[in-house]
């Protein structure tokens, strides 16, 4: 394993003189050069929704979901009960992002410093084959995309109630309570209203989310009012009788018969046998901080990890003083070699050899050593990491929601159903969302998914195995063991770079974490080979990227965000994503 010592020597050897020094940055806060932002091509506004208070914080992409958590918070709760009523809430108001017919990551950080990663991820049931979703060795991308065969195992009630039981403080039918009531008397659909109009065709295929969403064929507006009766039955119904209702009662029974009668798989022994699993939270460090990460089957810990191992070669903040543009450029040339190495290592780390040594020092050392700044380096492939064969982890759409109290307490999750409204399915009698994650298996080699990415050997279908996610929830620790920020975002293989770009921002730029998450992002997943930019990034950068090789492609939002940030005067800074409106609250 390469020093640091040894790293800070041969930088400028390796990357060229133009690096400038080689030094870990300050929580130095004078201003910085700004960005500018084109008017003409401004997307959403520049201003983050975002709150700061003393006592406790949250973010989501959601005002009631925000409102509902700030509830529980003055109810007596602490961040868990918060968190997981916020979650049980966007069930309701956002289910097109996430539900309970869904999964998450939870990082959740208690008062004494520990640290519990929950994996409420999806997961492939006992009939799944690696060749299901193939005709005559021919793939077929929809079937993994759209109705039954798209379902995984939902595993977010799993692990809610896990979460609630062992770090939580108020009762469990607290928590779920006000997302059944809203979830009956009904609310204004705003800006869901025009998710529904986009997904109209395949929701109309469905006779339950038709009758829900689409009732009479008509396309509802913002003003429509969207009442869901059976959903606000099923969350009263787990709120009394818990998890084992979701999973060994009517709801497992009603999932499975409706989808075996459209001709999928799950059965109710595979809603049985799910758990929510604890994992052992990754743990990595950048400029004197401990960044922990969420470990396989997320693939965002990792990558995280990885792509700020090799930015640590370079001092980003004396880079932005200098030429703005060059930081993206490095932000870019990072992504695409991390996303390289998930395309061929990464996988659910009970079934594939995920090697450790994908975030050894040394190994992303030599990832960066070709970086230059004048040029973009094409990436061929995979990289090679250290004991690969010996030393393993394991021995848009979706949503990210956050929230902290003064006690400690802390929590970082993010959920999915994955495309919009999932498999397009609404099980009859419960109003559920069907997931469709599936679709982040690799259903064969070579076949990329419906965000582009392409998987190998370590993501393959097998039975009671959990698809490889981009979700990332991240906790960024100071060297006394204090949480100094928290993020995660929605939005496919974006969610990773997304959640690279608010650390760096805040840690090396000294940015405060609103003004972080609504500044302008970049995105490179490694195939495509195309770098996408945000409509909004100031034209002189865009051609600044083109003259260095980028294959640039101008596009609207690339993820939305929610973050929280520790100020130095005791204050909690939360903030929310304007590209969604999201909603930040605090006291």
């Amino acid at each position: 394993m390469l020093r640091r010592s040894f790293l800070q020597q041969t930088t400028a050897a390796v990357v060229g003189t133009t690096l400038g020094s080689f030094a870990t940055p300050s929580w130095a806060k004078r201003p910085l050069p700004a960005e500018r932002h084109g008017r003409a091509h401004r997307l959403f506004p520049s201003d983050a929704s975002a709150a700061s208070g003393s006592k406790f914080a949250v973010a989501t992409v959601h005002e009631l979901a925000s409102r509902t958590a700030l509830d529980i918070f003055r109810a007596g709760g602490n961040a868990v009960d918060a968190a997981v009523a916020a979650s049980c809430m966007l069930s309701v108001v956002d289910g097109h992002n996430s539900g309970i017919g869904g999964g998450c990551f939870a990082l959740v950080r208690a008062p004494d410093g520990q640290i519990t990663a929950i994996d409420g991820r999806e997961q492939a049931g006992a009939a799944a084959t690696p060749d299901m979703f193939l005709r005559d060795g021919q793939p077929q991308p929809k079937w993994s995309q759209t109705g039954p065969l798209a379902v995984g195992v939902p595993g977010q009630i799993a692990a809610l109630q896990r979460m609630s039981k062992q770090l939580g403080r108020l009762p469990w039918r607290d928590l779920l309570l006000p997302a059944a009531e809203v979830a009956d008397r009904g609310f204004l659909m705003g800006r869901l209203a025009k998710v529904v109009a986009a997904n109209a065709g395949e929701l109309s295929q469905f006779p339950e989310s038709q009758r829900i969403l689409l009732p009479g064929g008509k396309v509802p507006t913002a003003k429509t009012l969207l009442r869901q009766p059976e959903l606000a039955e099923t969350l009263r119904q787990i709120a009394e009788q818990g998890g084992e209702y979701f999973y060994r009662g009517p709801i497992a029974q009603q999932i499975a018969t409706h989808l075996q009668a459209a001709g999928g798989i799950l059965t109710t022994d595979d809603f049985a046998g799910y758990e929510a699993k604890l994992r052992t939270p990754l743990t990595t460090q950048y400029r004197g901080h401990r960044v922990v990460g969420f470990p396989p089957p997320s693939s965002g810990g990792i990558h995280v990890a990885q792509m700020l191992g090799m930015l640590e070669l370079f001092d980003l903040r004396q880079v932005f003083q200098r030429d703005p543009a060059s930081v993206y450029h490095l932000w870019l040339e990072v992504m695409q070699r991390a996303m390289a190495d998930r395309a061929h290592w990464l996988g659910d780390a009970d079934y594939t050899q995920v090697p450790r040594g994908l975030v050894d020092p040394g190994y992303l050392f030599q990832l960066a050593a070709d970086i230059q700044y004048g040029q973009t380096r094409p990436v061929n492939g995979h990289g090679l990491p250290p004991e690969a064969e010996s030393q393993f982890f394991g021995d848009k759409h979706t949503t990210h929601l956050t929230t902290a109290d003064h006690e400690g307490w802390v929590v970082a999750m993010t959920q999915t159903v994955n495309t919009s409204f999932g498999s397009k399915m609404i099980a009859p009698g419960t109003g559920i969302v069907l997931n469709n994650e599936m679709d982040d298996f690799s259903i064969a080699p070579g076949v990329a998914n419906a965000f582009g990415l392409i998987g190998a050997q370590a993501n393959a279908i097998a039975p009671g195995k959990r698809p490889l996610s981009s979700m990332s929830p991240t906790i960024v620790l100071n060297a006394d063991n204090q949480p100094v920020l928290t993020c995660g975002a929605a939005g496919g293989p974006r969610i990773i770079t997304t959640t690279l770009q608010a650390i760096c921002r805040v840690v090396d730029l000294g940015q405060p974490i609103d003004q972080a998450i609504a500044a302008p992002r970049v995105h490179q997943q490694w195939r495509p080979a195309e770098a996408l930019i945000e409509s909004n990034l100031d034209e002189t950068i865009k051609s600044s990227l083109e003259q260095r090789g980028h294959q640039v492609r101008a596009t609207g939002s690339l993820a939305v965000a929610q973050g929280l940030q520790w100020l130095g005067d005791g204050q909690l800074l939360a903030a929310a994503d304007p590209r969604a409106s999201g909603t930040a609250l605090a006291e």
